[in-house]
């Protein structure tokens, strides 16, 4: 893989020796790509990651740009033990590649950085799971047609966790967070039918949007349905359909699929969303399924958190339930 593709974090946690075994907190447990040469150890891991620090992009005012950072700071409130699922996944080996490079004013040329370096990261780690960390959610369809690109002869499908349907139409919008999933159905690389999008509710999606969904056969199940069906069922019924008909999956977790009381760090924050324990159990479904290629995590804004930074601990626990549920695959 080449350097030009990622540039080191801005934030490190520095490390005096290399852990235990079993190292009992997430900072110490992530290695940084830099950690694993210089121990000389470069066998395929179970998960690489990479930031794609983008929020310009977004069609309401974020700084999602900021959430890879916050991300990496966050860790050390977390152990590698999950009593909710009685896993404890220090053995894997996580990696943090570093961020896509970005350009100070020019959205296309950031585009372009993020669709190259996940290209490049798809090539490199073809039997690792990978995650984007947005970054608004502009970022998806970069981050997918990267993956598009290495796997051009397979079929790509889409759970999607969010309040929108970000099917906007481009050319009013540009390519902007609201767009993404339009954009891969009409650019030819996800079909309508093979994306799931569980947890629009309220008045946050408009007709004209839920009539383009329904002509290009966009599965989705409002959360007011999807609760009385059970969202577990819901989501499993989701991934059984997507497993039949593709050949990866590709998981897209919009934070504001929460309720804005558990998550105010998100730009468009709406009432009715998802609690957190309901986020966590999808994302952990999602994480235990073999056809579960990629991942990412969008439109999170520290800069308009709390104090405690809740929404971006949040944002870190779903990335650690994901590494919980690829941790039990197979068994």
């Amino acid at each position: 893989m080449s350097d030009v593709h990622l540039q080191p974090a801005t934030f490190t946690w520095r490390k005096e020796a290399f852990p235990a075994a079993h190292p009992a907190k997430v900072h110490q447990w992530i290695r940084t790509i830099d950690e694993q040469r210089m121990a000389g150890d470069m066998d395929e891991p179970d998960c690489v990651f990479f930031g794609a620090p983008l929020s310009r992009s977004s069609i309401s005012p974020s700084g999602a740009s900021e959430f890879p950072d916050y991300f990496r700071r966050s860790w050390k409130g977390f152990s590698t033990y999950n009593m909710d699922y009685d896993v404890d996944f220090s053995g894997m080996q996580v990696w943090d590649l570093g961020d896509a490079p970005m350009h100070g004013t020019d959205i296309s040329l950031c585009h372009q950085s993020i669709r190259e370096t996940s290209a490049a990261v798809h090539d490199m780690y073809r039997n690792s799971l990978i995650g984007g960390i947005g970054g608004d959610h502009s970022t998806t369809a970069m981050l997918v047609k990267g993956m598009k690109q290495i796997y051009p002869d397979s079929k790509i499908g889409i759970l999607q966790f969010d309040t929108h349907l970000d099917l906007r139409d481009p050319s009013e919008n540009g390519p902007t967070n609201g767009t993404p999933m339009r954009q891969l159905i009409e650019a030819g690389i996800v079909e309508g039918k093979h994306i799931h999008n569980i947890g629009l509710h309220g008045f946050y999606n408009t007709r004209d949007l839920i009539d383009y969904a329904k002509k290009k056969g966009v599965r989705y199940v409002p959360l007011r349905l999807a609760r009385k069906q059970g969202l577990e069922q819901v989501i499993k019924e989701a991934l059984a359909h997507l497993n039949d008909q593709v050949d990866m999956i590709y998981v897209t977790i919009d934070m504001d699929v929460l309720d804005m009381a558990f998550a105010p760090g998100v730009p468009a924050a709406t009432t009715g969303g998802m609690h957190p324990g309901e986020l966590l159990e999808a994302v952990f479904l999602a994480g235990s399924h073999d056809k579960v290629r990629a991942f990412d995590i969008v439109c999170l804004d520290p800069l308009r958190d709390t104090l405690n930074q809740a929404t971006v601990q949040m944002g870190t626990s779903v990335f650690l339930t994901m590494i919980c549920g690829l941790q039990i695959r197979g068994e």
